[in-house]
C-alpha cells in the first residue's frame, strides 16, 4: 500500500512510499530512522498525534519532526 512519508529531519522531504499492509507507526519509524529515538520526535499520522502501535492504512500522511535540534542551545544558557 502507498502512504505519504514526510521526514522533517535535516533538509526534510516528502514522498509516496510503499509499505506492507499492517505496518505500525513504530515499525515505519524503525525502518526510516533506525538510529533515532522516538521520544525525540513528534510523530503524526494525518496531522494528528499517533501512538506507536497505530496501524497505517493506504493514503495515510505520516510525519516525523524532531523536537530537539542538534547543536542548539537552550535560552539563557
Amino acid at each position: 500500500m502507498v502512504i505519504l512519508f514526510i521526514n522533517n529531519s535535516g533538509g526534510g522531504f516528502a514522498q509516496n512510499i510503499e509499505v506492507e499492509s499492517g505496518t505500525s507507526v513504530a515499525k515505519l519509524f524503525g525502518q526510516k530512522l533506525p538510529n533515532a529515538q522516538p521520544t525525540d520526535y513528534l510523530i503524526r499520522v494525518n496531522r494528528l498525534p499517533a501512538s506507536s502501535d497505530q496501524v497505517l492504512v493506504a493514503g495515510d500522511r505520516v510525519s516525523f519532526t524532531p523536537t530537539k535540534i542538534e547543536g542548539a542551545h537552550a535560552l539563557g544558557a
